[in-house]
């Protein structure tokens, strides 16, 4: 009997495992339908979100009781992470103010093809033949999501601000590859999206009261729903799973992202845009994939 009973919660425990990773994906594809709802500028609703996820995510490290510390050593690249990250949230939503979800949420997942190739140059480990032929998935991919050459053409704007945006997460996660293994990640959050409101705290008063009203709904949900609980959901699923696993699962971002944008905006991507996103979404599996065997 008890040798049964272990075995029956085995499967139930790996489903309760999945829905929560694929809620925490789905809360944080939200950003997507959210950044093309707001109506304020990039910088401003950056702004809010920050200082309002600073606000959650500091009750959230004070219930779980979590030392806010930061070593002498570790608070320039702290600081610097911040910043890309704050760079990184800027351009993703003008991105998504310049084209769609499909196309903001595509462009910025070409971030594991570029860390690939960044990470052997940047931390000078041994470059593989594969991250070659990854980019030239991703960039075949990238092709297929400009419409023309014509930097007029607000989508091709949104591609280019999309990958300046993955580009500055590619790197704020090299730099902070060191300190995850020493910092909780909500602590990490934490600091980061401070750093990104107090630079930004500026421009963010710079928007009338009307219609800092008018998206204050938005701007809660983006701090609450996307930052605070999807991402701290995220981190929390690392125990039950690897990061490689993770990272190959949360590839349904941007489906989930897609998906909502469809539903809730009406926003349905042309074929070449669906063809060029599968080219990416391909190059990010075949990476986690490669990883795991490695590993193994």
């Amino acid at each position: 009997m008890p040798k049964s009973s272990s075995l029956s919660t085995v499967p139930n425990t790996f489903i309760k495992n999945i829905l929560q990773l694929n809620l925490a994906m789905l809360l944080v594809s939200t950003s997507g339908v959210l950044g093309r709802a707001v109506t304020m500028s990039p910088v401003v609703t950056i702004g809010w979100r920050a200082l309002l996820a600073a606000g959650f995510l500091f009750l959230f490290l004070r219930w779980k009781k979590i030392e806010l510390k930061i070593y002498k050593e570790d608070r320039v690249q702290v600081l610097l992470g911040g910043i890309l990250m704050g760079i990184h949230w800027v351009a993703y939503f003008k991105a998504l103010q310049l084209s769609n979800v499909a196309i903001g949420m595509l462009t910025i997942f070409t971030y594991p093809a570029l860390t690939s190739i960044l990470e052997p140059l940047i931390l000078r480990l041994p470059f593989q033949k594969i991250h070659f032929f990854l980019g030239l998935l991703v960039l075949a991919g990238i092709a297929f999501l400009i419409p023309d050459l014509d930097f007029e053409n607000e989508y091709t704007q949104a591609v280019a601000f999309g990958i300046g945006s993955a580009l500055a997460y590619a790197l704020r996660n090299i730099l902070m590859k060191k300190q995850v293994s020493k910092y909780h990640g909500s602590l990490l959050m934490w600091y980061q999206v401070v750093i990104v409101g107090i630079i930004l705290i500026p421009l963010s008063f710079q928007t009338s009261a009307e219609a800092l009203q008018d998206n204050l709904f938005f701007i809660l949900a983006l701090a609450l729903l996307t930052t605070a609980i999807g991402h701290t959901l995220f981190l929390l699923t690392f125990r039950y799973f690897s990061i490689t696993t993770a990272s190959i699962i949360s590839s349904v971002q941007p489906v989930y992202g897609i998906l909502l944008g469809v539903l809730l905006l009406g926003e349905v991507p042309k074929l070449t845009t669906i063809f060029g996103g599968l080219l990416i979404l391909s190059a990010v599996v075949i990476e986690s994939l490669r990883t795991a065997r490695n590993k193994k």
